[in-house]
């Protein structure tokens, strides 16, 4: 009997090593539920964009396995990378192209027909504000505004696992509200998002679940309501269960 696509966990991460001058990942277990927006905290140096570089694809890991919608993204690196989007917290633009032949581009090394890549690519430069900005050339844009045309080049082949590494790291508030609502509507519409914040408001405001990291090792993971439960901090807010959760990891307590 075929699972149910629902039943499938958008990523999957069991005994996940990654070790530099020292362990930046070590032994991390992780699921993250499809059709769910899972934020990853952590202090840093925790681990979090090693981490989720290892599962784009782009640093490969000393041991451990990575599944993404069941796919082996270690032995299938390509089918898997078809159904992920990445965005680090540094745009990685071409600054020649104006936002919409930057979103051709992708496009067209995704294979997305191109009557489909022009109508997304065009929806995803209203959704962020930058359809007046659309045939202007990306060298002049502020980080704010490049950081909205890598989202929506990563948006553009309508990707299943959405990555995102402080995506609002230099966005004013007016950006920053356009690229919630963009994420809010991909979840609504099937996608997973997993991301990283230091503005811990972002993740308490948006996340249905959070998982806590240090070390290279998930020290705490659940739901708002689930983390104010284990801290026996009830009513308290993100910022605080958090400092108290990195705190207990410092002293060996790992979450069960």
């Amino acid at each position: 009997m075929t699972a149910h696509p629902q039943a499938i966990p958008a990523l999957s991460i069991a005994g996940l090593h990654k070790s530099f001058d020292k362990p930046a990942v070590n032994g991390l277990d992780l699921t993250v539920k499809a059709g769910e927006f899972y934020a990853l905290l952590g202090p840093n140096g925790a681990g979090k964009t090693t981490t989720l570089r290892m599962v784009a694809g782009l640093l490969p890991p000393d041991s451990g396995t990575i599944s993404i919608y069941g796919i082996n993204a270690l032995h299938n690196a390509v089918e898997a990378k078809r159904v992920v989007a990445w965005v680090p917290d540094e745009p990685m633009i071409y600054d020649k192209l104006s936002p919409f032949e930057y979103l051709e581009f992708v496009a067209g090394l995704w294979s997305v027909d191109p009557g489909a890549a022009e109508t997304r690519s065009a929806g995803l430069l209203e959704l962020l504000g930058l359809g007046p900005h659309a045939h202007e050339r990306c060298g002049g844009f502020s980080k704010g505004m490049r950081q909205k045309v890598a989202l929506a080049g990563a948006l553009v082949h309508d990707p299943r696992l959405i990555i995102l590494d402080e995506p609002l790291t230099g966005l004013d508030a007016g950006s920053a509200r356009q690229v919630k609502s963009v994420l809010q509507e991909r979840v609504a519409g099937g996608a997973t998002v997993i991301m990283t914040t230091h503005i811990l408001e972002v993740a308490e405001r948006m996340a249905r679940r959070i998982g806590v990291i240090d070390r290279g090792r998930l020290i705490a993971e659940g739901t708002l309501e689930e983390l104010r439960a284990r801290s026996g901090r009830d009513g308290s807010n993100l910022e605080d269960i958090f400092l108290d959760l990195v705190a207990e990891g410092e002293t060996g307590e790992v979450a069960a």
